[in-house]
């Protein structure tokens, strides 16, 4: 026991006497903290003094909340002496330093992180990540982009970002949510389409016209394909010469395949036309069982 301590009191002799430079990073406990600056022992001759300005880049940082006496903080030697005989640090510094690792190994990684919201600016919002002032574009906060005047909606919201562009030398941080609302997007669709049986007949709108068929939206987020050979009996040059955007149409489920619908219109030609109650799903002629989507996926717990 008393070896363990005539060892930590070498050390801390050895720690006295070392050699302090500009840009040397050092380790210190808060015991005192006044509205402009923090006090640390640095188990050094002299005392470290951290100037308010020097402790975070973050707006919302406040001096009485965020640090507490007894707190281990390292900083940076901006100067050995701050004329008073301390030295003077900077946290600000240390954890740009120390943070563009953490940052970099994050996106080395390609992992999620959280991050809060702080404010709204012009074409995105800000959040910092490790203390570093970080941009999401409007096209990155949400699976649609975000138009100027809902971006104040987003702020004091918790994230889940992606980091898609780390600059330590241009200080640039760019993140992104889009990714994991997509992923958790996908993975909602794919168990939706789980439900989903071959022979379906189901109503939807007409979402888009394209060269080889028309996509229809079949609502909770599930569209599906009409193949243009799909759409009618009759050969067609183009789904618009039948079709038009935005307009209901019924079809019917005729494969599921990697968790994309193909659908048929023309499947259902010659088949009677049935309406649709709360009370009762009729069976049309065929066999084929019409139903909302929305009713199917509601008794699959969606």
């Amino acid at each position: 026991m008393a070896e363990e301590t005539m060892n930590d009191f070498q050390d801390e002799i050895e720690r006295s006497f070392r050699k302090v430079k500009e840009g040397d990073i050092l380790e210190g406990t808060v015991i005192d903290i006044s509205e402009t600056e923090i006090t640390l022992d640095l188990k050094y001759y002299t005392q470290g003094v951290i100037k308010v300005s020097d402790m975070s880049d973050d707006p919302k940082f406040s001096i009485h909340r965020d640090v507490k006496i007894g707190d281990e903080i390292s900083a940076t030697v901006i100067s050995t002496d701050d004329g008073n005989g301390n030295i003077l640090l900077s946290k600000k510094e240390a954890n740009q330093l120390i943070a563009w690792d953490k940052i970099k190994e994050i996106a080395d990684t390609d992992a999620y992180v959280d991050v809060k919201v702080s404010e709204a600016v012009k074409s995105g919002c800000v959040a910092f990540l490790e203390g570093i002032r970080g941009f999401i574009p409007a096209s990155k906060l949400d699976l649609q982009f975000v138009e100027e005047d809902k971006l104040p909606e987003y702020v004091g919201k918790v994230l889940k970002v992606k980091v898609i562009t780390a600059d330590k030398d241009a200080n640039k941080l760019v993140l992104s949510a889009r990714e994991y609302l997509k992923e958790q997007a996908d993975a909602r669709r794919a168990e939706m389409i789980s439900n989903i049986e071959v022979g379906l007949v189901t109503e939807g709108v007409v979402e888009s016209l394209q060269n080889y068929g028309a996509f229809v939206n079949l609502g909770n987020g599930m569209t599906g394909l009409v193949h243009i050979s799909q759409i009618c009996n009759q050969r067609i040059a183009h789904p618009s010469s039948v079709l038009k955007v935005g307009q209901k149409v019924k079809v019917k489920v005729i494969a599921i395949k990697d968790g994309k619908l193909s659908l048929s219109m023309k499947a259902l030609e010659e088949i009677a036309a049935t309406e649709i109650t709360e009370e009762k799903i009729e069976f049309e002629s065929d066999g084929d069982a019409t139903t909302s989507l929305g009713d199917l996926l509601k008794k699959a717990g969606f």
